[in-house]
């Protein structure tokens, strides 16, 4: 019986790219979603991907979201907290909103997903958690204090996941991506965009499914030695 994997943010871009990597790997997929009904719709007509909304700020609208996915799949065997936003805005302007969205999903939305299929891993003894993080989770960026902040909380997370998990089966990893060719950085004025490229070593914006593979290898049978790590994909722009 096929393994069922959970992406959040799993219908648009490296979330979908995830989404579709994890299906042809032999996975049951569902992807969730927070309001884009009209884009939800259409990757599920392409791809047969079940899709469920709900926020992920929200606990109890994560909690019963999840129930219906394994209500309908089975037990979630992995998480890919993918979800995330961006409320841009130097710190001298950025308002209490702006950082509590962005606090709200980014941080506290990877708990939402995790914790309510956490006892159920455990008592299986198997689980695979990854999470996307960011390149700006471990340089900082301009106008990114909230962004910034929760994607290096998110790599906090991963290291105490794997922690408490390792004995029981369950390994958690994060990914940071640098920029990658999605709809809203190909969006971004191309000379902007040039300038990006211009930081990158390999002369590129990478691409969505580059990062679908890092997860599906993380999330496979051959990765159960590696926990709590962080694999940097980002075309040598930033090393830690």
């Amino acid at each position: 019986m096929a393994r069922v994997a959970l992406v959040t943010g799993g219908s648009r871009g490296i979330g979908a790219a995830i989404s579709k990597t994890l299906q042809d790997a032999g996975y049951s997929v569902a992807a969730s979603y927070a309001g884009n009904d009209e884009a939800a719709a259409a990757f599920t007509a392409e791809t047969g991907i079940k899709t469920y909304k709900w926020n992920v700020a929200d606990y109890d609208a994560s909690k019963a979201g999840i129930e219906q996915v394994e209500a309908d799949m089975g037990p979630v065997d992995v998480v890919v907290a993918n979800a995330g936003i961006t409320r841009d805005a130097p710190f001298h302007k950025m308002t209490p909103q702006q950082w509590h969205d962005v606090i709200d999903t980014n941080l506290t939305g990877v708990f939402n997903t995790v914790h309510p299929v956490w006892n159920g891993m455990r008592e299986r003894g198997f689980g695979r958690i990854v999470v996307i993080s960011s390149i700006n989770g471990q340089k900082g960026q301009f106008a990114q204090v909230n962004y910034a902040a929760t994607k290096a909380g998110d790599l906090g997370i991963v290291k105490s996941l794997a922690q408490e998990g390792a004995a029981k089966g369950i390994t958690a990893n994060a990914i940071c991506p640098g920029y990658i060719a999605t709809d809203m950085v190909m969006a971004v004025p191309e000379k902007v965009r040039d300038a990006i490229i211009g930081q990158i070593p390999t002369g590129r914006l990478g691409e969505p499914e580059e990062i679908a593979r890092c997860v599906a290898f993380l999330v496979s049978d051959d990765a159960a030695f590696i926990n709590g790590s962080t694999i940097t994909a980002n075309g040598g722009q930033f090393f830690v």
